[in-house]
Parts: structure tokens; C-alpha cells; sequence
């Protein structure tokens, strides 16, 4: 398994906001917990927000997701990605000047977390690394809005490619990796994508609604 898939997993694993000791994290991934160790120093050092302590355990601290407050949803969403950007500029002075400005911004944001399907659909975690997949947020944050079926041209971690058509519900930046929540159709349950891992996306003429079971709200990550 490539690094980059390891720390995602690890991602997955502490979303569900409890605490995880480093022995049980290295027992599921096959991996020792010297591995873990460094893995969760390179996630805390990348901006995801993990809590913990060797030997004790880690997890990710509440999230945070900004709703449209004095900016409207376009403009915020302008703001985040371009603080990406920026931030894998190989210019120094920019780099720093990226990293002190998501400083401030994480200041004064607010501290009351907003429910997932009250929000716009657009959260984040505290500005870090950039994000990868750029390309293809347009049409998924579209989709989001307007509730509009996507078809996915996905690349899976073994190389191979499948094909999913998806309710598009929610995309989260954890650190260098961005995700869409979904609901897929060929699955007939909830999936987490990888945006850097989608080769293409196809806006299909067919609007979904809410359905229980199908929702944002449904979504157990812990499932």
C-alpha cells in the first residue's frame, strides 16, 4: 500500500471521532506502530486536525464547516481553493504568507459547528497543503447544488478503473486529500471517493430528492 493510501485509511478510521490506540490502528493496516507513529506526525504536520499522544491514542478533533456567513457560498468556496493553491507554491515567501493567512482565517472562524445537511455542502477542515482534483470540482460542487446524478470514471487503488453512477452529497479537504461523499447506485449504499482519484466526471440529465436512507443526514461513517 502507497503512503498516500495508508494515511487516507487512517483518515477513515479516526473520523468517527473516538480515540484509537496507534497498536490497533497498525493491527487493521498491517503496518507496525513506528509506521503509524510517523504517519500521524505527517498528518498533524499537513493540517488534518488529529489529537493524540503516543501511547495514548489520537483522534480527529470536531470539524469544521463554514457556512456562507458574510461571504456568499461561491466566494468562500474561491477563497479556500485558491488558499490551496497558493499553499504548494514553491515560492517560500508565498508558502509562508499562505500559511500565516489560513492562521488568521482559522481564528476567527466560528467555534459552533453547523449540521452537515444544514450547511451549503461544502466543508472544510483547517487550511493546509493543497488540494489534488481540482479540475473536477466544478461539476461535482454543480451537482451538489442542484442535486444532479454524476457518472464517475473512478481509478481504484489496485490501478483498475470502474465506472459508478453517484448522488453527489458532500466534499471535505482532509489535508492534501480532497472527498466526495455519495451515494452510489451500482453499490446501493454510501461511498467516500477520492477527488485525485476520479478520471472523469459526466453530469447526467436525471435530479435526485431526498430520499431516507440516501440523505447526507443517513450518512454513518462508522457504518
Amino acid at each position: 500500500m502507497r503512503r498516500t493510501d495508508r494515511l487516507f485509511d487512517i483518515i477513515q478510521i479516526l473520523r468517527d471521532g473516538k480515540l484509537h490506540r496507534a497498536q490497533d490502528i497498525a493491527d487493521r493496516l498491517e503496518v507496525s506502530v513506528r509506521t503509524i507513529y510517523r504517519d500521524m506526525d505527517t498528518l498533524m504536520a499537513s493540517g488534518v486536525p488529529v489529537e493524540g499522544e503516543r501511547g495514548v491514542g489520537y483522534m480527529v478533533r470536531e470539524q469544521i464547516t463554514l457556512p456562507p456567513l458574510n461571504l456568499s457560498p461561491a466566494e468562500l468556496e474561491a477563497l479556500n481553493l485558491g488558499m490551496a493553491i497558493v499553499a504548494e507554491a514553491a515560492d517560500p515567501d508565498l508558502k509562508a504568507a499562505a500559511e500565516s493567512l489560513a492562521a488568521k482565517i482559522d481564528a476567527v472562524l466560528p467555534t459552533q459547528v453547523v449540521a452537515e445537511a444544514d450547511a451549503w455542502k461544502f466543508a472544510v477542515y483547517p487550511f493546509a497543503d493543497a488540494a489534488r482534483g481540482l479540475a473536477h470540482m466544478a461539476p461535482i460542487r454543480a451537482a451538489i447544488k442542484s442535486r444532479q446524478k454524476l457518472r464517475l470514471t473512478y481509478r481504484r487503488i489496485d490501478g483498475t478503473l470502474t465506472e459508478r453512477t453517484i448522488r453527489p452529497l458532500h466534499m471535505e479537504y482532509w489535508g492534501r486529500v480532497w472527498t466526495l461523499t455519495a451515494w452510489c447506485e451500482l453499490r446501493d449504499a454510501f461511498r467516500v471517493f477520492r477527488i485525485d482519484l476520479i478520471e472523469s466526471v459526466t453530469p447526467l440529465p436525471e435530479i435526485f430528492a431526498d430520499e431516507p436512507g440516501k440523505r447526507l443526514a443517513d450518512y454513518d461513517p462508522t457504518a
